[in-house]
């Protein structure tokens, strides 16, 4: 075999590899629809191949390809199998159990929602015309205007309550000197309240309001110290010592996110007086560390802002840049929770 074969054929490989990266993630979508790994938690055990074909909802004339489903899961970690045919959850199957207070069945879900792929099929399009998004382009609608419809925008909602969730569980307590001092607490585009109900809990005197769109927080409460507000934070935020924007500035494209800020800064007290805003949000990495998974998720996600939002994921320069233009004077970046970072910007 000369080098130019040997070449073509580990590049078929690669290739290989790379361009069925999807059926991986379909196959663990199925198995999320099927409710497989609701099926193994329920046994109590590990589960022979009979036993969880039969307890799914399929026709019985699909049986015989389950176990393929299997091998394939199986290969990429999500389950494993020992002995032959018998499987059980891994700690990547575990967390896409429904019904648990932390699950990422939202996130894969959501990821691979027909809406989103398609989005991204129409990505060549989008480069060669004036639309604002690759999202928009297949859709006809903006990302914001197609979750306004019920069963997408529960979803997006839940999948972020969740995020927040897993988000409060690595912020408090080992960043609670973020909220220690503080006497009131906004948190811009907040959700259902799942975060900052969270600081409210472990800040028994911090007021800590909740401020989204009237729509999403309609059915909500208030209780204790903490309280709900509908509006629009392009328009008016209301007052604290410290506004909390938890993964929203990447949803905005720069001159969106400038407004944003600018608002914030209006709504807080000068830095001498403890006023701050705590962005919790990704500093993109050097891009060239390929090896770094971090990297990789990272900057994944600043596509996916790029399509579905016309947004983006943002290094340090770019952060920097960012808040010097809406006015703040410094900004500091904490250790990372996840693959974000607290940033305190000062005013």
């Amino acid at each position: 075999m000369d080098l130019e074969t040997a070449e073509i054929r580990k590049a078929q490989a690669q290739y290989s590899r790379h361009v069925f990266s999807f059926v991986s993630t379909s196959c663990l979508k199925c198995a999320i629809q099927l409710e497989i790994p609701e099926a193994i938690h329920n046994h109590g055990k590990p589960m022979t191949l009979s036993d969880l074909t039969n307890s799914l909802p399929i026709n019985p004339s699909k049986a015989p390809y389950i176990h393929r489903l299997m091998r394939i899961l199986v290969a990429a970690g999500y389950f494993s199998e020992e002995p032959k045919n018998v499987y059980s959850l891994t700690s990547l199957s575990r967390i896409l159990v429904k019904n648990q207070p932390l699950n990422l069945r939202e996130f894969v879900l959501s990821a691979n929602e027909i809406a989103e792929v398609e989005g991204w099929n129409a990505l060549s399009e989008w480069f060669q015309n004036d639309v604002a998004t690759a999202f928009q382009t297949a859709h006809g609608k903006t990302y914001w205007e197609y979750l306004s419809q019920d069963k997408y925008g529960k979803n997006f909602d839940q999948l972020m309550a969740t995020d927040s969730l897993l988000i409060s569980k690595l912020l408090i307590p080992d960043y609670n000197y973020l909220f220690e001092g503080l006497i009131s607490l906004v948190d811009v585009g907040g959700g259902t309240g799942t975060l900052a109900g969270a600081v409210a809990k472990a800040f028994p005197n911090l007021k800590c309001t909740v401020f989204e769109q009237p729509h999403v927080i309609a059915d909500l409460e208030a209780k204790g110290n903490l309280e709900f507000v509908g509006g629009d934070m392009f328009e008016k935020i209301p007052s604290a010592n410290a506004i909390l924007l938890k993964s929203v500035l990447h949803d905005w494209k720069d001159e969106d996110s400038v407004k944003i800020l600018k608002n914030c800064k209006k709504a807080i007290p000068e830095k001498e007086k403890g006023g701050k805003v705590i962005v919790i949000d990704i500093v993109l990495m050097d891009s060239k560390k390929h090896d770094n998974p971090l990297v990789k998720s990272q900057i994944s996600g600043d596509m996916d802002m790029m399509v579905s939002m016309g947004a983006k994921e943002r290094t340090e320069e770019e952060w920097a840049a960012l808040f010097k233009e809406a006015g703040f004077s410094g900004y500091k970046i904490f250790p990372m929770l996840d693959f974000r970072s607290p940033i305190e910007v000062y005013p």
